[in-house]
């Protein structure tokens, strides 16, 4: 989750066209008393920033405040908590921070220099596992200057370094509510954002109002959200039929999707809105394995794997194939996997077995996550284990388990085979390859290889201009197709379901594809 790629990439993860019901582009009307009451599948598996680096980050984006942020519709970072912020130097390391004047926390703290400094030097101290301080790679210490002026220094050029401050991640949080050695997991929230987070029931709902001490850039059109967590899509548009929320994000199903396009005369009053998704699914190999350690069995899987059919029979349409780490619409996506597979081939599949020697069928475990990534899931992984087998070559079993046991499974190397989905942090190719190498990647299976990891990387992060690094990306998948490690599996796009009297949802989604909560409002009239 890294930069942005291009003008026409950010437009696209920006706007949003509407396919179904009435428009959201209306006047907001009076934003006096509204209150708004958002479903979604996808609930946090922490409050704390130094622990988040998934969904979590769509509650943190409202609750607390960055030094710069991506306000919708632009294509670099800008100020948040900042005045300004700037490299001072003509080699990317060192960059420059001046805070706005009189900020404070909800708890009454001010939120000077140090308090930023204790923010970001919290996440490099406890380096939580799976967690955030992997983005934090480039950094050297940080510096305060007085009480408004902050200078990170970097121990190599990083052009992606305002990107990354642009990320929930580096969220600022009161220093007297965080301890420096340890994640808060008290249920509660001390930030300096749009709303404050009046009460949290994990897994079930997150009560908003408008903090009013806000000085930042959001530019809050209702007073008070609900976030409600839902745990079946089902139930979640059941409640949006039934006026019990307003809007859901996250988590349709295919069927659902196309079923609220379709049968508009059973869903009167509702209205769908289509964004140009970043987000993909990929399977990864833990060669911790002695199946999944084999690049022949990786290879073959990678042989067999039928991605229109997958796409056509679970995501009818919402969901496209992806064959390359790198989403289309982002500099340096290429069709490397398609390249060096071509269409499904059970023969070929079955040679490259034989010639390793492996015997058939290979026994394997697929895991994945049953309440992160939508219902859909599920569907999803009965129908790759059923090409697999249908091919003779492999017995696949299944397991499921809920995102906080899974993301602890995997993060300790349990899993052999399992799904993870990504949202990008940023719109950029290093976002879709970075994240995903190194020594703790957040696969947490590390992934070793010297020249994306200490030659493409590094020079990539010199260039200003993230279009010009396309060579550097295309040689690193190159990399991941010969190594099979990650399987790319489908590029998504995202939907809004809503009733028609709300508005904003066209500017709901950052570049990032976190929903803004301040942007949707309850119309005054039609």
């Amino acid at each position: 989750m890294f930069y942005r790629a291009s003008l026409q990439a950010a437009a696209a993860l920006a706007s949003l066209s509407l396919l179904a019901g009435c428009g959201l582009l209306s006047d907001s009307g009076s934003e006096t008393d509204q209150r708004i009451t958002v479903g979604t599948t996808s609930s946090p598996s922490t409050l704390d920033p130094a622990a988040a680096w998934d969904g979590s980050w769509e509650l943190m984006r409202n609750v607390y405040q960055t030094l710069v942020s991506f306000p919708t519709g632009s294509t670099s970072p800008e100020p948040d908590a900042a005045e300004e912020c700037k490299f001072t130097d003509a080699t990317s390391m060192a960059y420059r921070c001046t805070l706005k004047k009189n900020l404070t926390f909800s708890n009454g703290e001010k939120l000077d220099a140090e308090a930023v400094k204790y923010s970001i030097d919290r996440i490099v101290d406890i380096h939580f596992k799976g967690g955030p301080a992997g983005m934090l790679g480039s950094l050297d210490r940080i510096e305060t200057k007085g009480d408004d002026t902050v200078v990170f220094h970097l121990n190599k050029s990083d052009a992606t370094f305002p990107f990354i401050l642009a990320t929930p991640a580096m969220s600022l949080v009161a220093p007297g509510d965080y301890r420096s050695d340890k994640i808060r997991d008290d249920g509660k929230v001390t930030g300096s954002g749009p709303y404050l987070l009046e009460s949290y029931a994990d897994r079930k709902t997150a009560e908003l109002k408008k903090n009013p001490n806000y000085k930042g850039f959001a530019n809050r059109k209702n007073d008070a959200v609900t976030i409600r967590y839902f745990e079946k899509s089902a139930d979640m548009v059941s409640a949006l039929k039934a006026d019990e929320i307003d809007a859901t994000y996250r988590g349709l199903t295919a069927e659902e999707v196309v079923s609220l396009e379709d049968n508009k005369d059973d869903n009167a009053g509702l209205q769908i809105v289509e964004s140009t998704g970043a987000d993909i699914r990929f399977l990864v190999f833990n060669p911790k394995d002695p199946a999944a350690a084999n690049p022949a069995v990786r290879k073959a899987v990678a042989h067999v794997v039928d991605r229109d059919a997958l796409v056509a029979k679970v995501y009818r349409g919402t969901a496209e194939p992806l064959y390359s780490m790198i989403p289309k619409g982002i500099a340096g996506h290429t069709t490397s996997f398609f390249d060096a597979y071509g269409d499904p081939d059970v023969k070929k599949a079955k040679s490259v077995l034989s010639e390793a020697g492996v015997s058939e069928p290979v026994k394997m475990t697929f895991w994945y996550t049953t309440d992160r990534y939508g219902s859909a899931t599920e569907p999803e992984f009965e129908e790759l284990k059923r090409q697999l087998e249908a091919s003779g070559l492999f017995k696949i079993t299944l397991r499921g388990e809920p995102w906080q046991k899974f993301q602890e499974g995997f993060n300790k190397g349990e899993y052999p085979v399992f799904g993870r989905g990504w949202f990008p942090d940023f719109p950029d190719p290093d976002n879709f390859v970075a994240p995903f190498v190194g020594q703790e990647p957040v696969t947490g299976s590390p992934y070793i290889n010297k020249e994306i990891t200490q030659q493409l990387i590094p020079a990539s992060r010199q260039e200003s201009d993230r279009g010009a690094v396309s060579k550097q990306f295309e040689r690193a998948q190159e990399i991941l197709v010969d190594d099979v490690r990650l399987l790319p599996l489908w590029q998504g796009k995202l939907y809004i379901a809503a009733g028609e009297d709300i508005g904003g949802g066209e500017r709901a989604l950052d570049p990032q594809t976190v929903m803004q909560m301040w942007e949707l409002y309850r119309k005054a009239s039609w």
